[in-house]
């Protein structure tokens, strides 16, 4: 089942994407007088088209992986002589740049959209409050301790875990000093650590956790609360309001220690002493295997945590007036984009390690997640790929974006285009960069599965 939600998740997610950075070639090239044949979200099979007054072919097909828009051109065929003018090699190279580059744009565009409506609608952080910080970690080099609000990482203000997240994933790799603006009992200050070249590690890269970080959480009690059908638990007889009181007689606290004890007993027979309207029975369960993305095999009874609230002085709540917004919704775009930029650097020069690099099914399982953490999650998981998606296409490369937005520059200044043999070399070179980047980022994805 949820590999099914994944799947959709991705169509989804890619639907949008896509429509979005094909509709930008079409507006602009249609607006350039270039007759557009077919505008198509989705490769293989159309599995439903239909025309417009213009003759455009608007298909959905098979595979959604992608999309394309296909314009009249001459070098894919005979043009008829009274439609020349219309052909996209018929335009100035100014004319098939301004088309070329009307695709990534769409992307930031519809990024900065995003994030302007977020503001104006209004989003809800959890303020980024230290809870516990790792010995010897650049963390502890920092100075951080339990309690401490983070308002700002070299000079930037953050106002929740993900800016936090995003500064310090900037920092990966990097020698000298990286400060941190704090509060801590109503006191503001200024704390400075050595980075000492901190990198994320290859295999799960948890940005916080590494730099020696975790974020404060109210205590969860150990109490029972969705019960799972058919699970253990529920065969076992506990219901929801059960408060966890022991394990085998080990004392049990909070939820956290609960899902250890549960976890590290697969297929054991546990003994759970619970608390139920004032008193204690004691009621044996065995937690069945499940094994984890990892491969490490854990115990698991079918029995969720019963929500508490998180206490009104640890929430944010940040909305703009539709004019304020503009200018938060441009730095949030340009922050992602400076992240994605900076990823790409430090991969090329080997600060940042290959193997973070995602392909269909990382993004496929974290479109499901962000779809179920509800609208601003997947709005900003949008966002974010959106513009990932809109700085790959300018990259240089032949077969994208950038590639033809490279080829239509040179033939500008040159007054006439490069040789069909260079431009085919260029293709070929840039397909075997692109399907290496393709088949080491599925190869990412299977590892981590």
């Amino acid at each position: 089942m949820q590999i099914i939600e994944s799947v959709l998740a991705l169509a989804l997610t890619l639907g949008i994407l896509v429509t979005l950075h094909e509709y930008g070639h079409f507006w602009v090239a249609r607006r350039c007088g270039v007759k557009v044949l077919r505008f198509s979200v989705g490769f293989g099979k159309p599995l439903y088209s239909w025309y417009d007054r213009h003759g455009t072919e608007f298909a959905i097909a098979a595979i959604p992986l992608g999309g394309y828009v296909k314009m009249l051109d001459e070098r894919e065929g005979p043009v008829p002589e009274e439609l020349k003018d219309q052909a996209f090699t018929s335009k100035s190279p100014s004319r098939r740049i301004a088309i070329a580059a009307a695709g990534p744009l769409a992307n930031f565009i519809f990024a900065i959209f995003a994030y302007w409506l977020l503001s104006v609608v209004g989003v809800t952080h959890i303020a980024p409050i230290v809870g516990q910080v790792a010995d010897e970690s650049v963390a502890a080099r920092v100075g951080l301790q339990e309690g401490m609000e983070i308002h700002a990482v070299d000079g930037h203000q953050v106002a929740s875990w993900r800016d936090v997240n995003m500064r310090i994933l900037e920092r990966t790799g990097e020698q000298g000093p990286i400060s941190m603006e704090i509060s801590d009992d109503g006191a503001r200050g200024t704390l400075t650590g050595d980075l000492a070249g901190w990198r994320l590690s290859e295999e799960t890269p948890n940005p916080l956790a590494e730099f020696g970080i975790t974020p404060w959480r109210p205590e969860v009690p150990p109490v029972l609360g969705q019960i799972s059908e058919g699970g253990r638990a529920q065969a076992a007889g506990l219901k929801t309001g059960d408060r966890v009181v022991s394990i085998n007689g080990e004392p049990v606290s909070s939820w956290f220690e609960l899902v250890e004890l549960v976890r590290n007993a697969p297929e054991q027979t546990i003994q759970m002493t619970v608390e139920r309207n004032g008193t204690r029975r004691t009621i044996p369960v065995t937690p069945e295997t499940k094994q984890e993305d990892s491969g490490e095999r854990v115990g698991f009874i079918g029995a969720g945590v019963k929500a508490i609230p998180w206490p009104d002085e640890v929430i944010r709540e940040v909305s703009y007036g539709p004019f304020a917004a503009v200018p938060v919704a441009l730095s949030e775009t340009w922050a992602d984009t400076r992240l994605t930029l900076v990823a790409i650097k430090k991969m090329i020069t080997g600060l940042l390690s290959p193997s973070n690099l995602s392909g269909p099914i990382t993004i496929a399982r974290v479109a499901e997640a962000s779809v179920s953490s509800g609208f601003e999650d997947f709005v900003r998981f949008l966002a974010y790929l959106s513009v990932s998606l809109g700085i790959l296409n300018l990259l240089p490369v032949p077969v994208l974006d950038g590639g033809h937005i490279l080829y239509y520059g040179i033939e500008a200044l040159r007054g006439k285009p490069l040789s069909e043999g260079v431009q085919a070399f260029g293709l070929r070179i840039g397909m075997a960069m692109i399907l290496t980047l393709m088949v080491f980022a599925l190869y990412n994805d299977l590892m981590r599965l």
